[in-house]
């Protein structure tokens, strides 16, 4: 009788050693066991590829909101600061997807503009020290002629208009000048002559490219041979005919050295950044071999009738 519980139990422990016999439970335990050896000798292994991942730092953030707060004046509220995240987000991802899409290969303005930022970049590593002043003294003695103050003159113009009076513009002028001979240029005789001027009557202290802005080059360089105090003219503009008188002419000089240090430092500065960069370009150069194709036929053709043009 006591056989009888064990023979009931024994189709049982059978069937599990039946199953832990099975091939393929044995292969599915042992390759798990595997696995779970080589995840933890291997963590990276099995660590999800980082590639498509955005990851905005708290700097990020923060760098957004000040850049907001410069802007309107006011702190993002949390509703403008999801914009922002958003939109940063949406910058991100289509610019890796251009790159991916090879969008930014032979795109002239993308290769503008990091050609400018290499500009940008080479400036702000070229750290430029204040002069001493010895050293700023010489190099404004080196580059004094890069200083020079142009003349400057101060005078009165009367105008005769040619859409007026057309041929007899000059003549009209010629005229006036005979009733202006000693007299000075605030006569009041002058109020009876002349035109309406769309510009000035009264110059003061002009530089020549002031002038001529103006009135022309020629008129320009015609006041810088007359002698002041007196009415001179006619002298014809790009407007029309004047009478001018020259009050004064001041004539160009270099000034002195304290008289602006501050701009000489401020030139001396730029003079180093430019040659800073200039430094670092070649530098950058040397490393490229540029070849270019040999010029054909049709180049050479293009060339001679075009010199041939020049000739004629």
């Amino acid at each position: 009788m006591s056989s009888g519980p064990a023979a009931a139990g024994d189709p049982q422990p059978s069937r599990v050693r039946r199953w832990l016999r099975e091939p393929l439970l044995q292969f599915l335990v042992i390759g798990g066991a595997l696995f779970a050896v080589y995840g933890a000798l291997n963590p990276q292994a099995v660590v999800p590829s980082q590639a498509n991942q955005i990851r905005l730092t708290r700097d990020d953030l923060r760098q957004m909101a000040m850049v907001w707060a410069a802007k309107w004046q006011r702190p993002p509220t949390p509703e403008e600061i999801h914009s922002l995240i958003e939109n940063r987000i949406r910058e991100e991802i289509l610019y890796r997807e251009s790159l991916a899409l090879g969008l930014d290969q032979n795109d002239t303005i993308v290769r503008r503009r990091l050609a400018q930022k290499m500009e940008f970049l080479a400036e702000d590593t070229s750290a430029i020290r204040d002069p001493a002043a010895e050293q700023l003294k010489l190099w404004f003695e080196e580059n004094r002629a890069s200083f020079t103050l142009p003349d400057r003159m101060s005078f009165r113009q009367v105008y005769f208009s040619p859409d007026q009076r057309g041929l007899g513009a000059r003549d009209a002028a010629v005229a006036a000048l005979g009733k202006l001979v000693d007299k000075p240029a605030d006569s009041p005789v002058v109020a009876d002559l002349g035109d309406r001027f769309m510009f000035q009557d009264y110059y003061a202290e002009r530089v020549p490219e002031q002038v001529a802005s103006v009135f022309g080059t020629a008129f320009s360089q015609s006041l810088s041979g007359l002698t002041p105090g007196a009415w001179r003219g006619p002298i014809e503009s790009g407007l029309g005919w004047h009478l001018v008188f020259i009050d004064s002419i001041t004539p160009g000089r270099v000034p002195q050295f304290d008289e602006i240090e501050p701009e000489v430092k401020a030139e001396w500065i730029n003079a180093q950044r430019a040659e800073a960069k200039r430094k670092v370009f070649a530098a950058m150069r040397a490393r490229y071999e540029v070849v270019l194709p040999p010029p054909d036929e049709e180049d050479a053709l293009v060339a001679g009738t075009a010199s041939t043009a020049n000739t004629r």
